[in-house]
């Protein structure tokens, strides 16, 4: 009894002393966290949940809340999705927990999912826009996944550690020399990052053999530091390099600098500041137009839209004194982060962005320089971006080829990937048919006539099957012919065609040894004129005429049955006339047209064509006036008479050759 009385003594004493002991160490792992030191917090904060007990679900939310954050920050969504279900789970969860589980989701690439977490957002924060943007991000995500871009990428695997290599940019401009971004164990500072668990980066180099094999990367000399150092670029002579050092140490945010250094034979000077920004402010990821006179970069200075802005300062030439820095605006920054600017030769600037519609993480953006000072901000689109985080991009010159970084699969958390668009290919299939029967038209010539200069010629198959390759950019023609039928023809184009594709023509021809029909030749009644929408048809009429510059046609207008045969033959002569000169007024020349009108004395026979509109008619009828009497009905007796008003042409000659020189 004493023994357990001495016990409870000495844990009354000693409990004040625990609680506040552990009340110090929970102090010191938020101030862990608020210095960005992420990696090291979490498992601070996952040994404090371990030690709360279970009652205290206040402090254990809380707790867990903090180690989804630290898991956000450090960049692991699958870990953060995790504890951020465990935080929402709890009735006194946070709005913000909600939020971030939805959006931890959309970079673990379950869109549909988020889309309902954003949702539920919605519910608890209806006036926080950012959930509608997420939602339609998440669709365009799947959308764009079902429809990518046809660019080839490659990871570097013989480059890429198992930790972060990234920012990948050409120090040759035959581009068999990369310099990049790495926190691998050959880094020269060796401290660990307390926000990734990772060694200082440092700038490495790596070269490429005939065989497109790259060296074993290693540190360049005279760049890097005992600090961090990355996110090289170089001018376009490639003489000078601008890279990031960031001098931090443990607690303590010292910023980063934009260093330069110039190239001496095969070295580099001792790198120098450029003094862009004040020390203890953040100036990265530099950028140097190929002019060398604007600087884009990365900071979070005041005046700008949010977290991270891109920037951009000036120099006149042989200078290395920089300008006031400029905020890019609106068109490109937001209230999320800019980061890793690249410009290229047309002034096209690429960067990346959480705050601009992606699809998930960072995605890599284009922007387009417009002459009002604005830009056109478009999203690269898989297989560039991904789910993940896409950044860092450099392209060979203007070729549509070149690298960027991904978090995406690969051999650790940042990865080099190659990217490369294919040459656009074209083929066209075309098929020739008749155009009463639907049937296939076998050893019929095809030509085709391309805006280039080009001229082929095909004969079609068994099938009436045709095939031809194709070049970008250019307007096509395809002409078909057959003895015993009119010339058919039909377009295409690959001018702004962005991907490979294959085009599907049908080309119809017209038997010559029936007369032909021209559709919708409508006058009022008892008049001669022609009303407007009759002019489509005969503009195909005078193409088709164009088209078959042999041929010499009869123009025939007929009528119905009512009134006297004599009126009906004088009107259907003036109708007949005044489309004859209505082709004249065209270019048609005269001696290919003669007009004839029918009147009444040749009414229409029924086909299956008439059939498939007037199914109460009977195919191979003629429509005389003794049958349509028979009809039941003034409506269907009225839509047989407007069959009999009709106007064809037929085929006389297919050996006329124009008296024009």
């Amino acid at each position: 009894m004493k023994r357990s009385i001495i016990l409870l003594i000495i844990l009354i004493v000693a409990l004040p002393q625990y609680i506040s002991a552990q009340k110090r160490k929970t102090e010191r792992t938020y101030e862990t966290y608020y210095a960005g030191e992420y990696f090291e917090a979490v498992d601070q904060f996952k040994d404090a949940y371990s030690k709360t007990g279970k009652s205290d679900k206040n402090a254990r939310t809380e707790l867990v809340f903090m180690i989804a954050e630290c898991y956000r920050h450090i960049n692991d969504p699958k870990n953060a999705e995790t504890w951020y279900k465990l935080a929402v789970k709890s009735s006194i969860s946070k709005p913000d927990a909600q939020y971030w589980l939805a959006e931890s989701m959309k970079k673990n690439g379950k869109h549909q999912a988020a889309i309902d977490e954003f949702k539920k957002y919605k519910q608890i924060a209806p006036s926080d826009a950012r959930a509608d943007q997420q939602i339609r991000a998440c669709e365009l995500a799947l959308e764009w996944a079902r429809n990518p871009e046809a660019y080839k990428i490659e990871d570097l695997r013989d480059i890429n550690s198992k930790e972060s290599d990234f920012s990948p940019a050409f120090g040759r401009d035959d581009y068999s020399l990369i310099y990049f971004t790495s926190s691998r164990d050959d880094a020269a500072g060796n401290k660990t990052h307390g926000a990734t668990g990772q060694s200082y980066t440092d700038i490495f180099e790596s070269r490429v053999d005939k065989k497109s094999k790259w060296s074993t990367p290693v540190p360049v000399e005279a760049i890097n530091s005992e600090f961090e150092d990355g996110t090289p670029t170089f001018s376009a002579d490639l003489k000078e390099i601008y890279f990031t050092r960031c001098e931090a140490g443990k607690r303590e945010k010292k910023g980063c600098e934009i260093m330069y250094s110039k190239r001496s034979g095969d070295s580099w000077s001792e790198p120098k500041k450029s003094e862009i920004l004040p020390d203890s402010v953040v100036a990265a990821h530099p950028a140097l137009s190929p002019d060398g006179a604007t600087l884009y970069f990365v900071s979070d200075i005041p005046g700008g839209s949010g977290k991270k802005d891109i920037w951009m300062t000036t120099r006149s030439a042989g200078s290395d004194k920089w300008s006031k820095p400029v905020n890019l605006g609106p068109d490109i920054n937001t209230p999320g982060d800019e980061l890793f600017p690249y410009v290229r030769n047309n002034g096209t600037l690429y960067f990346s962005s959480d705050g601009h519609i992606g699809m998930g993480g960072l995605d890599i953006f284009k922007a387009i320089p417009q002459p009002d000072g604005s830009w056109v901000v478009t999203n690269m689109k898989p297989p560039i971006n991904s789910y993940s985080d896409d950044f860092g991009i450099t392209f060979e010159n203007d070729n549509e080829k070149g690298l960027f970084t991904s978090t995406r699969k690969g051999k650790g958390n940042d990865d080099l990937f190659s990217f490369e668009l294919p040459p656009l290919k074209f083929n066209v299939t075309g098929l020739v048919k008749d155009e009463k029967t639907g049937a296939a038209i076998p050893a019929s010539t095809v030509q085709l006539i391309a805006s280039d200069g080009s001229n082929l010629q095909a004969e079609t198959g068994t099938s009436g099957d045709f095939k031809f390759s194709l070049k970008a950019d250019v307007d096509y023609i395809f002409l078909a012919s057959k003895k015993g039928y009119l010339n058919g023809k039909e377009k295409e184009t690959t001018k702004g065609q962005e991907k490979s594709r294959e085009f599907m023509v049908t080309i119809m021809l017209t038997a010559i040894d029936k007369p032909i029909e021209l559709p919708n030749i409508l006058y009022d009644f008892g008049k001669w004129d022609l009303r407007p929408e009759s002019m489509v048809s005969l503009d195909k009429l005078v193409e088709t005429l164009l088209d078959n510059p042999n041929i010499t046609i009869e123009l025939m207008s007929h009528t119905d049955s009512r009134d006297t045969e004599a009126y009906n033959q004088d009107l259907s002569q003036k109708r007949a006339q005044v489309v004859v000169q209505y082709l004249i007024d065209k270019g048609i020349e005269p001696e290919r047209l003669s007009a004839r009108g029918y009147g009444e004395s040749t009414p229409k026979s029924v086909d299956a064509a008439i059939i498939a509109q007037n199914p109460f008619l009977k195919v191979g009828s003629v429509l005389t006036e003794q049958y349509i009497n028979s009809l039941s009905g003034d409506e269907q007796k009225e839509i047989a008479h407007q069959i009999n008003r009709r106007t064809e042409f037929r085929v006389l000659r297919t050996d006329y050759e124009s008296l024009k020189k």
